[in-house]
C-alpha cells in the first residue's frame, strides 16, 4: 500500500482508506457487528490506515465500533469522523455549544483523547458562508480535543468557501469517473494551498463496480433505494447523482475500455488516484475481499494517458448532463 502526506498535519496515509458508513448498518443494509470487525481486520491487514466515520451513522454505531477496534488492534490508525448532520444541529442549530456536545459525544464513542479529524458534514451552504462555524472548531482545535479540521461538501461553491478559511486541512468530494468537475474547478487550488482531499463514492455507490443491473433489489433501508431520485438527502450522494438506469447503462458503456486483466472497480479508483490532487479514497466495502481487491489498486501502475483522454471525453459526451443535484 503506497500512502501520501495528509496536508500539513505530519501524517502519511493509505492512498486506499476505509468509509464506514456501511458499518451503521442503517444506510446500506443490515450488517452484524463480526461483519463489521472482519472488514476492520481486512482493512489494516491489507495496510490501510485512515477509516473515515461520521456520527450520523447508525447512530453513532459506526464510530463506536471503530472505537472498540481501536483497543484491539495494535496499528495506528488515522481516524476521520464528521458532526453537522443529527437532529441537534442540522439544519439551524449550530453553535459552539452544540458543536462541542457533538465532538465530545464523538470522542466517547471513539475512546480517544482527541480527534484526528473532525469534518463538518454537508452542512448548509449558508453556514458556510457565514463563516463562524469554523471559528469555533479552532477553538476546539486549541483546546486539544481535536488535532485537525475539515469539511465535506456537496458542491465544489462549497469547496471554494472553505478553502477561504485559515487552518481547513482537509476537504472530502465526491469524485469518480462520474463526477469530474473537481479536476479543474478545485484540484490546483486544493494543490496550492496543501489541502488534502478525501475521495468519498468512488465507486458511485457501487455501480461502478459493474456488478448491479436494471433489475438489482436493493433493501428498503439502504440509501440506494429510499434515495435514488433525493427524496431524503441530496441526490449526488447516491449513484452520483445520476438516475439509476443512466447509472447502470453508462458502467456497462466503460466496460469496453477496460485494461487488460483490470475490472471497472479497479480502474475507476485507479484513475482517481492518478489525479496528484488526491490524498485518499474512501472506499467502502460490505465484505472482507472487497477490502482486499480496492487495497490492491494502490499497487497498480497509472493508466495510460490515452486511456485517460478517453474517459475525460466520455464523461463530457456522455455523463455530465444527467447529473443532478448540487455539484
Amino acid at each position: 500500500m503506497h500512502t501520501r502526506e495528509f496536508a500539513n498535519t505530519g501524517h502519511s496515509v493509505s492512498e486506499i482508506g476505509l468509509g464506514c458508513w456501511q458499518l451503521g448498518g442503517s444506510d446500506w443494509g443490515s450488517i452484524d457487528e463480526a461483519s463489521c470487525f472482519n472488514i476492520l481486520s481486512a482493512a489494516v491487514d491489507a495496510g490501510v490506515n485512515f477509516f473515515d466515520t461520521a456520527d450520523v451513522y447508525g447512530g453513532g454505531r459506526s464510530e463506536e465500533l471503530i472505537g472498540k477496534f481501536l483497543k484491539q488492534t495494535g496499528h495506528p490508525i488515522f481516524v476521520a469522523t464528521k458532526l453537522g448532520r443529527s437532529a441537534e444541529l442540522y439544519p439551524d442549530h449550530y453553535s459552539q455549544a452544540t458543536l462541542r456536545a457533538a465532538t465530545e459525544a464523538s470522542l466517547r464513542r471513539l475512546g480517544v483523547e482527541a480527534l484526528d479529524l473532525t469534518q463538518l458534514h454537508c452542512v448548509p451552504t449558508e453556514i458556510l458562508r457565514q463563516g463562524e462555524i469554523f471559528e469555533w472548531l479552532r477553538k476546539l482545535r486549541d483546546e486539544g480535543k481535536i488535532r485537525h479540521f475539515g469539511a465535506s461538501v456537496e458542491s465544489m461553491e462549497e469547496a471554494q468557501l472553505c478553502l477561504a478559511q485559515p487552518g481547513l486541512a482537509s476537504l472530502q468530494i465526491i469524485f469518480n469517473l462520474f463526477r469530474q468537475k473537481p479536476i479543474e474547478a478545485l484540484f490546483p487550488q486544493a494543490l496550492a494551498q496543501n489541502v488534502a482531499l478525501i475521495v468519498r463514492l468512488p465507486l458511485a455507490s457501487g455501480v461502478l463496480a459493474g456488478q448491479l443491473t436494471a433489475s438489482t433489489v436493493f433493501p428498503a433501508h439502504d440509501h440506494r433505494h429510499y434515495n435514488r431520485d433525493g427524496q431524503a438527502f441530496n441526490v449526488g450522494e447516491t449513484f452520483a447523482g445520476l438516475p439509476y438506469d443512466k447509472a447502470v447503462a453508462l458502467a456497462a458503456a466503460l466496460k469496453p475500455h477496460l485494461p487488460a486483466g483490470l475490472t471497472l472497480a479497479q480502474m475507476a479508483q485507479r484513475w482517481i488516484l492518478d489525479h496528484p490532487a488526491v490524498t485518499t479514497v474512501i472506499t467502502g466495502a460490505s465484505r472482507p475481499a472487497q477490502v482486499a481487491d480496492n487495497a490492491s489498486v494502490s499497487k497498480l501502475p497509472p493508466l495510460p494517458p490515452e486511456l485517460h483522454q478517453t474517459l475525460r471525453a466520455f464523461y463530457q459526451r456522455e455523463v455530465h448532463a444527467h447529473i443532478r443535484g448540487p455539484y
